[in-house]
């Protein structure tokens, strides 16, 4: 592994930030952002993600390529879940494996947004439809979820949420509404249109960046203590499943596609975990479920090891196997 690559990235003022939130935390520190600024962050973030992503996406011709790194992305949103599920059902139960395994087979926007900075940061061209495949990857995992929940509930009375509920759910859930209506946005303004509004969804994404990794740093300290009560089991598994399914990806994705850049994204959704969209599908589908155990696991831990470990390793294994 590249000591200088991982030096950068640890040193990187995004991850130094969020490093800042979990030590204002042990502090007892009085160091908070605002609930309703920080909503207002992640909707840019979100907004400004699927835009740039949009406009991308525009100025690229559909291929075979393409069409391959799509099916490959949602594909293995559909297989990390079952595994998962069977890795942690002896362990945690039915009920924390059905949520923990939804949100591992699903992806992190947030991560996705520091790998698209780091890339931009290196200098590494990617494609913009990769905006639209972290999408599509988002409810294929909730609905396998809910579906190895119904179906290892032996006795169980059920709940009264549909499948198709679920699926409503995850589409409409704010997060994926602005990604993909943003990314629709940006795919029919005009270049002359985008410039614009450049100062707005360029200029300053890496600051209000830094500004919501805080805050995420924040909630995954107040959460730490929480997690440590369900031993060390949850632990190995938020940090040794990420990394397997990355490092997996970042090989077999040469399949698919030789960009580095939609290899590393690619890489980093599969080994990323959802702390947003699948928490709210859980409440519905699986009330049983310990959120002190699955969010903790996603937000906490997968979260920083990938920002930090995940995304030079993986970018080490697709540039050797290439």
């Amino acid at each position: 592994m590249n000591l200088d690559l991982l030096i950068e990235n640890l040193t990187n003022p995004a991850l130094l930030f969020f490093l800042l939130g979990i030590l204002a935390v042990q502090l007892k520190s009085d160091l908070c952002i605002p609930e309703s600024s920080s909503k207002f962050i992640s909707m840019y973030l979100l907004f400004s993600i699927g835009f740039k992503g949009g406009q991308e996406l525009a100025h690229s011709e559909l291929n075979q390529t393409m069409l391959w790194v799509v099916l490959f992305g949602v594909i293995s949103a559909l297989v990390v879940p079952v595994y998962s599920f069977f890795l942690l059902k002896k362990k945690l139960g039915i009920e924390n494996a059905g949520a923990i395994a939804a949100a591992y087979g699903s992806i992190s926007a947030v991560t996705f947004i520091t790998c698209v900075s780091y890339l931009e940061m290196s200098e590494i061209e990617f494609g913009g439809y990769m905006i639209a495949l972290m999408a599509l990857m988002e409810a294929p995992a909730i609905i396998v979820g809910v579906l190895l929940l119904s179906f290892f509930r032996k006795g169980q009375k059920s709940n009264g949420v549909s499948i198709g509920s679920l699926v409503k759910h995850s589409i409409t859930n704010g997060s994926v509404m602005l990604i993909l209506g943003s990314l629709v946005i940006g795919y029919v303004a005009s270049d002359k249109q985008a410039e614009g509004i450049a100062p707005f969804t360029t200029d300053i994404f890496k600051g209000f960046l830094a500004v919501f990794l805080l805050d995420m740093g924040i909630s995954s300290g107040r959460k730490l203590s929480d997690f440590w009560k369900n031993g060390y089991f949850p632990l190995a598994f938020a940090i040794l499943v990420p990394l397997i399914n990355g490092l997996a990806v970042a090989a077999l994705s040469v399949a698919v596609s030789d960009s580095v850049g939609d290899r590393l994204l690619l890489s980093i959704l599969v080994a990323s975990a959802s702390y947003i969209a699948v928490p709210a599908s859980m409440k519905l589908a699986a009330p049983e479920a310990n959120p002190g155990l699955y969010i903790p696991m996603a937000l906490a831990i997968t979260f920083p090891f990938n920002i930090t470990l995940g995304m030079p390793l993986y970018l080490q294994v697709i540039r050797y196997v290439s």
